[in-house]
């Protein structure tokens, strides 16, 4: 069995669907955290000098969402066929698009004046893909609604609130949190540092 290391800070961010979807699987990894202050040294030896890796028997890898698409495929969560992939690959992509273009180091104005812009074009469209099922693409969870559930959680963090008026992408993170997988993950993840 492959060993496996992720490294990143020690915030969720975009190390947390990797922490999901290795808890998910009940793959055991090693959680590895960075201190922003001992990012400098570590940095020249990362490709393309970002974060997360993950590191499978030494050898790295970066690009959280093709990680991702990495684990979720052993896991089973990418959907039941070629076109339920495709519309997965579709949701995880246009909310990551968004989760880029979030002013993240910006003012609390500029954050709020971002969401309240584009935010709600997202996640109108989010709650309509959703419709009245329970997860983003067929009759079963896949890493679509995990991507989605991380994703808010971060955002929930610098603007809390900003998802109130969507309560079926609410239930949804209800839903995910509710795995006993995740709330496990959850439970006894460590506490980050932002």
């Amino acid at each position: 069995m492959p060993s496996y290391k992720l490294i990143y800070f020690n915030l969720e961010g975009r190390g947390e669907i990797l922490r999901y979807l290795f808890s998910y699987s009940n793959i055991e990894f090693e959680d590895r955290r960075l201190e922003f202050a001992d990012w400098p040294a570590l940095k020249p030896s990362i490709p393309y000098g970002q974060l997360p890796v993950v590191e499978i028997d030494g050898v790295i890898f970066n690009q959280s969402l093709a990680i991702g698409r990495y684990l979720a495929k052993k896991a089973g969560l990418i959907g039941k066929n070629d076109l339920d992939e495709i519309r997965v690959d579709a949701i995880i992509d246009t909310i990551d698009d968004f989760f880029s273009k979030f002013p993240w180091m910006d003012t609390d104005k500029a954050k709020k004046e971002f969401m309240d812009k584009s935010g709600i074009q997202l996640l109108a469209y989010l709650e309509k893909t959703l419709g009245n099922n329970s997860w983003f693409v067929g009759d079963s969870v896949t890493w679509a609604d995990f991507y989605w559930d991380t994703c808010a959680d971060c955002f929930e963090n610098y603007l809390p609130g900003f998802a109130k008026d969507y309560p079926k992408l609410l239930a949804l993170q209800e839903r995910v949190k509710a795995i006993p997988a995740i709330a496990s993950w959850i439970k006894k993840r460590p506490k980050k540092t932002q």
